[in-house]
């Protein structure tokens, strides 16, 4: 932030125009338009394919809490990741029905990256959610059709793997079921004869 500008309040992202989304890192509004399809197709599956299974239970061991673009205030930071997951033993219960935002940093998240966001998902957020301990990070790239997986380690962020195309993999922390990437990919436009 440069000097003599005042700190972003949460008062700077209720006015935003409709249709972006607002983040405050490091006292700095952060805002960025809603996500374009392939992004909103990556996290819808994604919901699907992992919610069943690790947040209901069905066809899997359960044990998380999983939401689709949580607010989370962490400090002084508000933050929107794509999807975000806790593990039921760390937290119990999910927040109240009416409770706005969460203050418990998640176990798991996931950036969906798009060209105006991978900037601030990549070089700004991803030391913020080290800071508060997530435990892992999925980076997804609907352009490029590719999976990072990141462990948190002591010193930074380790690159556990990359994962491109159409492939089936298991993917910690949710290994215990198959995750076929083919399903999160749009189709790719195809010129006409």
């Amino acid at each position: 932030m440069g000097k003599g500008k005042k700190p972003a309040t949460y008062e700077d992202i209720e006015v935003l125009p409709v249709g972006w989304v607002g983040e405050i890192i490091a006292d700095e509004l952060v805002a960025s338009p809603r996500p374009a399809m392939g992004h909103a197709r990556v996290t819808s599956v994604l919901g699907t394919e992992l919610g069943g299974p690790f947040d209901l239970g069905r066809g899997g061991p359960g044990g998380w809490w999983l939401f689709d673009e949580p607010e989370i205030h962490l400090g002084r930071d508000v933050l929107v990741p794509d999807l975000a997951g806790w593990r039921r033993e760390r937290l119990p219960r999910p927040p109240a029905p009416d409770e706005p935002f969460m203050t418990v940093a998640p176990d798991w998240l996931c950036e969906v990256l798009s060209p105006s966001t991978v900037a601030t998902d990549r070089g700004r957020k991803l030391p913020l959610y080290h800071r508060e301990g997530v435990g892992h990070v999925w980076l997804v790239d609907p352009l490029a059709r590719t999976l990072e997986v990141l462990r948190r380690e002591a010193q930074g962020w380790l690159l556990v793997a990359t994962y491109t195309g159409d492939e089936a993999v298991r993917v910690e922390p949710f290994d215990a079921v198959e995750l076929g990437l083919g399903l999160l990919w749009l189709p790719e436009a195809r010129s006409e004869p």
